[in-house]
C-alpha cells in the first residue's frame, strides 16, 4: 500500500505543476508510513512539509491542494484522506481496498509478498564462518538464523541470493588445534572433543594434525549442526584453496601495483588510513606468514571480480561477531581500494547468554566449558532456536531463556505463533468436513466489515512492507515481530467472529479471510526457517 499511496502522491504533485499552482521542481523522496494511532488513520505522510520548502506556500495549503487531487481516490482505495496540523496527510483504507487485497493473497497464496526491488542482482549472505577448532556453540552460530532468513528475505524481495560460510583453515588457529590434539605444551583448546580427535589422529607434527582436524571438525561437526538448524550453504569456501589457488598472492600483487602496500620492520602493510580506517593494517608479517585479513582480501576479491576468477556479485552482506568489530575497517578499506566501494555491508552480532533457571552457562571453546548450538537444538529443537536467535536486532545482546524456549502456552512466542497457524489449518479442516467442496466467492468480501475483520486484512497487507523494509535495512527482527501480531490479529478476529455459521455467505467470506491468513503467517515462518505445523 505505501509503494500505491506514494506514487499517487508524486501523480498529484506532477498534476498541480502542470496546474502551475506549484512551481517546476523534482518532487523529494516521499516517505509514507503506517499510522501508530488508529486516529491518523492507516498511513501518513509529511510530503507537504518537504514541498514547503521549494514553493512560497505553507504546509497546511500544500496539503489542501495534494488531497484535492487524491479525492477521485476516495471509495476506491481510500474511505477518507484527512490534513492534521502542521500538514500531515492521513489516509485512511476503504473496505473496498481491504477486500481486493483478500483476493489478491488468495490468487497468490505462497507468492504473496513476492517483489522486484532487487531486480535479479546477484547478492552473497557470509555467515556463521567459525574457525574450525571446534563444534559451533551458541555465540558463534548466533548468525546462522539470521543470515539464512536474510538470504530468504532478498530472494523475496527479487534478488538472486547466495548463502557462503568461509573456512580458516589456514594459519595460527589451525596450528594451535594441532598442539591442542596432540596435547603438547602449546595446547590451547580442551574437551571431550579434542579428547576423540586425539584418539583418532596419529599426525605428530602439529600443522598436518590441525589440518586433518579441522576437516573433521567441518564434516562430522559443523556442517552437521548447519544442517539440524535448518540451514543450507550454496558455498562452502575454504582459504586453503585460495590460498593454493593463489588468490591471496594475486589479491597482493593487485594492490601492491596500486602502490597501496609497503614494508616497514619487515612486515608488509596495507594503506588501509588512505580509505578511513584509523591506522595502516599488516597483511604479511616479519615471518612472512599471512594475516586474517590477506585471506579476506583474497575471498573478497573473489567474490566482486568477473568469472572466472570470481563470483560476480553485486552486493556481499558479511555477518561477523562482536569480536571481529575492529576487523571491518581493515576488510572495507581493502574493498574499495580493490575498486568495488559500496557493495560490502557488514552485521556485527553481539554476544549470547543462555539461561537456565535465571543462571548464567559460561562459554570459553579453549577451557572446554561452552554450550554447542547442537545441545541447544537437541533441548528446544530448531524452531525455538531460530525464532529466538531473530528476535533480537543483531547489536543486541541475547538473553536465551531456556525455560521460557521449552514452554507448551502463549507465553512461548513461536509456540504461540504456531499454535494460532494449527488453529486456522483446524478451521479449515472444519469447513471441508460440514462442505466437501467450500466455495469462496469473491462478492462475498463485502461482508467483512467487522472491526476485527478489517484490523486483520490490514496486518495482512502489510506483509509485502515487512519485506521491503528488511530488504533495505536487513533488520529481520521485524519478521518474529510481525508474525506475533498477525497471530494476535488472527486470533482477535477468532474470538470476535464466529468462523462456520448458518450464514452460508459469511462463513465463505469469513472463510476466505482465514485462508489469506493461512498463506501470510506460513510465508512468515518460511522465511524464517521455522515450520508451520498442521496440528499441535
Amino acid at each position: 500500500m505505501r509503494k500505491i499511496i506514494r506514487n499517487l502522491i508524486e501523480k498529484a504533485v506532477k498534476e498541480i505543476q502542470k496546474s502551475g499552482e506549484f512551481p517546476k521542481f523534482e518532487t523529494p523522496s516521499i516517505l509514507v508510513e503506517r499510522s501508530e494511532l488508529k486516529v491518523h488513520g492507516d498511513y501518513t505522510s509529511n510530503i507537504a512539509m518537504k514541498i514547503s520548502g521549494f514553493c512560497k506556500k505553507n504546509p497546511m495549503e500544500i496539503a489542501n491542494l495534494l488531497v484535492s487531487e487524491l479525492d477521485s481516490e476516495i471509495g476506491a482505495i481510500f474511505e477518507k484522506i484527512e490534513i492534521a496540523e502542521p500538514g500531515f496527510i492521513n489516509f485512511f483504507l476503504s473496505e473496498k481496498c481491504l477486500q481486493a487485497k483478500i483476493k489478491e493473497i488468495l490468487s497468490q497464496k505462497d507468492k504473496f509478498g513476492r517483489l522486484n526491488l532487487g531486480r535479479g542482482k546477484k547478492v552473497q549472505v557470509e555467515f556463521i564462518s567459525a574457525n574450525p577448532t571446534g563444534p559451533l556453540t551458541v555465540a558463534n552460530a548466533r548468525g546462522g538464523p539470521l543470515g539464512d532468513t536474510l538470504a530468504n528475505v532478498l530472494e523475496m524481495a527479487g534478488f538472486k541470493t547466495e548463502k557462503a560460510y568461509y573456512i580458516n583453515d589456514e594459519g595460527n588457529q589451525v596450528l594451535i588445534l594441532g598442539h591442542s590434539v596432540l596435547k603438547d605444551e602449546n595446547a590451547q583448546y580442551k574437551g571431550s572433543y579434542i579428547d576423540e580427535l586425539n584418539k583418532r589422529i596419529k599426525e605428530k607434527d602439529a600443522e598436518k594434525a590441525g589440518k586433518k582436524a579441522a576437516k573433521i571438525i567441518i564434516e562430522e561437526m559443523i556442517k552437521k549442526t548447519v544442517k539440524n538448524l535448518g540451514i543450507n550453504y550454496d558455498e562452502w569456501m575454504s582459504e586453503e584453496w585460495l590460498r593454493k589457488k593463489s588468490f591471496v598472492e594475486k589479491s597482493l600483487n593487485l594492490l601492491n601495483k596500486k602502490r597501496f602496500l609497503y614494508q616497514k620492520e619487515g612486515a608488509l602493510y596495507f594503506k588501509s588510513s588512505q580509505f578511513g580506517d584509523e591506522r595502516d593494517r599488516v597483511v604479511v608479517k616479519s615471518d612472512g606468514s599471512k594475516t586474517y585479513l590477506a585471506g579476506d582480501i583474497a575471498y573478497h576479491k573473489y567474490k566482486f571480480d568477473s568469472p572466472p576468477g570470481g563470483r560476480k556479485f553485486s552486493k556481499v552482506i558479511d555477518i561477523f561477531g562482536a569480536d571481529h568489530h575492529g576487523d571491518v575497517p581493515g576488510l572495507k578499506a581493502a574493498v574499495e581500494a580493490l575498486g568495488h566501494k559500496g557493495k560490502l555491508d557488514v552485521i556485527i552480532l553481539q554476544f549470547v547468554t543462555v539461561l537456565e533457571k535465571g543462571e548464567k552457562l559460561r562459554m570459553s571453546k579453549r577451557k572446554g566449558f561452552f554450550v554447542t548450538m547442537d545441545e541447544l537444538l537437541n533441548e528446544v529443537g530448531s524452531d525455538a532456536v531460530r525464532f529466538f536467535f531473530l528476535e533480537k536486532s543483531a547489536d543486541t545482546h541475547l538473553n536465551f531463556d531456556l525455560s521460557l524456549a521449552k514452554e507448551h502456552s502463549e507465553k512461548n512466542p513461536v509456540y504461540y505463533v504456531q499454535y494460532s497457524h494449527a488453529r486456522i489449518c483446524s478451521i479449515l479442516r472444519k469447513s471441508k468436513t460440514q462442505n466437501p467442496k467450500p466455495k469462496i466467492k469473491i462478492q462475498n468480501l463485502k461482508l467483512l466489515n467487522h472491526p476485527s475483520e478489517s484490523g486483520l486484512i490490514k496486518r495482512l497487507i502489510i506483509f509485502t512492507e515487512v519485506i521491503e523494509d528488511t530488504a533495505k535495512d536487513y533488520q529481520v527482527q521485524r519478521l518474529p515481530g510481525y508474525a506475533r501480531d498477525l497471530a494476535a490479529a488472527f486470533n482477535q478476529f477468532y474470538r470476535d467472529c464466529r468462523v462456520i455459521s448458518e450464514d452460508k455467505e459469511l462463513t465463505r467470506a469469513r472463510l476466505a479471510l482465514v485462508a489469506s491468513a493461512k498463506f501470510v503467517l506460513k510465508n512468515t515462518l518460511n522465511l524464517m526457517g521455522i515450520s508451520a505445523p498442521e496440528r499441535m
